[in-house]
């Protein structure tokens, strides 16, 4: 089991042509004031301040991250092995495939193994970059390959600083859209100290280097910044075109280095059409990034080789349907409040109708199964499922698939951003229910409008879509731990926003009749600069503290075992084994596996639960037969598994092979009635004794504290 202990002394080292009722939301002052006498050379000064700071902010950050990485592991003093095993779960199998084509004999034969691989999955040839969004791998390979690097600077740290860097991009970008909403870089510099006194809540980058989602959301951050300056009103057409494109790119990017990435973008579908329903983004602007949500995944899907799992996905069947819809529905947005209302409600049903039946089409055409235990696991959640089935089960019983601890929250308040971000959410929130129930209702006559100029609330589209891309995530935090760094990162843009805009300050004054400009540019400034000076006199020793603290990696009983493989198997052997540690082996050792972490295929999790029976109560000759059939030479047992205590009983996994197997759980508690006791023993815990049964098709050939390894009898 690894851990962390402390080091010890010694070793050293987005057009002009959208309709003016699609932007009524936002209040029009007429004429646009010309600049006062050198407003231009402060604009540009202040430009020039702020893209400095944010630069800087960047680039500390990414140092901030890779120290704390270094002083966590003494990385630049331990063995390649143990830098390997750092590289936990799936993070492990990820980088395998950057080493694979780093020790490749030339690229093409790097990329030829990835196509035709046969040592991921034994007995089966897969194309991992079908199957795996590993081409960031791939593009860092040939790239440290092809440039003047290799006796300065070792592959693994060219790697884990591409991704250190990134964080340079994901702060500039959080910053940039912090910014772009309220007016001032204060506010992003705001954002950027949030962001870092909640690392802990915020990103994971220097634990888990190589996950999908630390290359995903910077990426992600950059097009949701383009998008904040695409709803920007009068944008030039050359501008848009630009910002268009940015927007691409950035989502190209995202979808191309996460596989979850057609479920982020379905919910950032979903805001787009809640905004576009109510009138409170311009309709052309929504339908360009539905198509760029489309053609950017198309993208991918021919990159990955057409995989089916992307044009089954559920984020292209609803796009198409909103878009063949609103050619049906044309009148959409005429009417009275009821009529507008009526109309809504049969669009959103068309809309809902039209996604399902198209996704089950696609998925009926192809066949597609491959992302079913992520719906099964939605439905077991939610309680709309059986909550037997293994795969879900095992989702459900990982505390990252819970929902969100508490302590968060306290933790996000210590530093007021959870304070901060209520506020402006029950300001905006209330602006938004105002400016929706005005458009729906079409009271936006221009004597109306005239008469109520001063008491009208508005919202701009760019504040409309962070609100409710901020609603529409929190949700999501809230129900799966893990998918809170989507939430807390734009939690630090959204409070950071709302503290430094004169609107929001401009709302609240005016609801205490206490509003005057002056007060107003005030509170504006001063309320954010005095939080900034609390968060830097509170966290500011906190932080020096972590980074003087130094420990050191620690994983004996794992290392023993990685360089036993190497030493005493040949290099064709086939190892089955948890999914977590076979990882580990293939980046390790290079030997083939029986099965791995990266779960999205039908026939790779009904292989590892078969695999699994070495934590069952199954007979020897079954558990052989099985292992066996996938080739199996040598099996590893680990007791952190087989005697596991970290799970309560019911979520261990030996309980969800049992209920899976239909027999009864082990330990003191209900079973449910139709489970029956097994007539054998638990293979992992039996095997050890050494019975005649099972020393005929097992032999132990290695062992310490935390691993049994057993070699495989090949029966005729």
């Amino acid at each position: 089991m690894t851990t962390i202990r402390q080091r010890r002394v010694g070793k050293g080292t987005e057009a002009a042509e959208d309709q003016p009722s699609e932007e009524t939301n936002v209040k029009q002052d007429g004429k646009i004031p010309p600049d006062p006498p050198g407003g231009k050379l402060w604009n540009i000064l202040s430009i020039t301040v702020g893209g400095i700071v944010a630069i800087s902010l960047g680039l500390l950050t990414s140092v901030y991250v890779a120290t704390l990485h270094e002083n966590d592991l003494w990385f630049s003093n331990i063995k390649e092995v143990e830098r390997e095993i750092s590289f936990r779960t799936e993070c492990g199998l990820y980088y395998s495939y950057y080493k694979q084509m780093i020790q490749a004999a030339s690229i093409q034969q790097g990329l030829h193994g990835l196509v035709y691989d046969n040592k991921t999955e034994s007995v089966r040839t897969i194309n991992i970059l079908e199957r795996m969004n590993v081409y960031q791998e791939v593009f860092l390979s040939i790239l440290y390959r092809i440039l003047p690097i290799q006796q300065y600077l070792e592959p693994v740290y060219f790697y884990i600083y591409t991704l250190f860097g990134l964080q340079a991009v994901y702060v500039i970008a959080l910053y940039v859209t912090s910014w772009l909403l309220s007016g001032t870089w204060l506010s992003g510099l705001l954002a950027a100290c949030w962001y870092i006194t909640n690392r802990v809540d915020t990103t994971r980058v220097e634990f888990t280097i190589p996950l999908r989602e630390n290359w995903a959301l910077p990426f992600f951050a950059v097009q949701i910044a383009a998008i904040t300056y695409l709803l920007r009103t009068h944008l030039q057409p050359a501008q848009q075109r630009l910002t268009l494109m940015v927007v691409f790119v950035a989502t190209f990017l995202f979808s191309l280095t996460w596989q979850f990435n057609q479920f982020m973008m379905l919910i950032q579908a979903l805001a787009l059409f809640i905004l576009d329903c109510l009138d409170m983004l311009p309709t052309a602007k929504v339908t360009w990034l539905y198509v760029i949500q489309i053609s950017g995944l198309l993208l991918v899907c021919v990159l990955q080789f057409f995989n089916s799992m992307i044009l089954g996905s559920l984020l292209i069947s609803f796009n198409v349907s909103v878009l063949i819809a609103r050619t049906i529905q044309k009148n959409l947005k005429k009417g009275g409040l009821l009529n507008r209302l009526g109309k809504l409600i049969l669009h959103v049903l068309l809309v809902l109708c039209l996604t399902l039946l198209i996704n089950k089409f696609i998925k009926k055409i192809l066949n597609l199964e491959s992302d079913e235990h992520i719906f099964k696991f939605l439905k077991a959640k939610f309680g709309f499922g059986a909550t037997r089935d293994f795969d879900a089960k095992l989702y459900l019983c990982e505390e990252a698939f819970g929902l969100l601890p508490l302590n968060t929250f306290s933790r996000l308040s210590s530093t007021l951003l959870f304070y901060v971000y209520g506020f402006v959410l029950f300001l905006l929130t209330v602006a938004a229910v105002i400016v929706a129930f005005r458009n729906l209702s079409g009271s936006n006559q221009a004597q109306l409008k005239e008469k109520m100029e001063e008491y009208t609330v508005t919202l701009k589209p760019d504040a409309a879509y962070s609100l409710v891309h901020t609603v529409l995530f929190g949700c999501l935090a809230l129900s799966t731990m893990r998918m809170k760094y989507l939430w807390t990162s734009h939690m630090c843009v959204f409070a950071s926003f709302g503290l430094c805009s004169a609107e929001v300050w401009k709302l609240l004054l005016k609801c205490l009749h206490l509003y005057t400009s002056q007060r107003t540019q005030v509170i504006k400034y001063s309320v954010p600069i005095i939080t900034l000076l609390y968060i830097s006199f509170k966290f500011w020793p906190g932080i020096m503290d972590e980074l003087s603290e130094l420990r050191e990696f620690y994983d004996p009983d794992t290392v023993e075992l990685m360089n036993w493989i190497k030493s005493n198997t040949p290099s064709t052997a086939v190892f089955a084994g948890s999914m977590q540690l076979l990882a580990g082996v293939k980046l390790c050792t290079g030997r083939t596996l029986t099965n791995h972490p990266h779960y999205e295929d039908k026939n790779l999790r009904e292989r590892t639960k078969q695999i699994y029976q070495i934590y069952a109560k199954r007979s020897p000759g079954e558990v052989h037969g099985i292992l066996r059939s996938f080739g199996t030479d040598y099996v590893i047992l680990e007791d952190s598994i087989c005697y596991e205590r970290r799970h309560s009983r019911g979520c261990r996994l030996r309980d969800l092979l049992d209920v899976a197997n239909g027999h009864i759980m082990d330990g003191l508690g209900e079973n449910e009635p139709d489970l029956k006791p097994s007539v054998y023993p638990r293979f992992c815990e039996e095997i050890k004794k050494n019975l005649p049964s099972y020393t005929m098709h097992f032999t132990r050939v290695f062992q310490n504290k935390t691993f049994h390894v057993y070699k495989l009898a090949k029966h005729k």
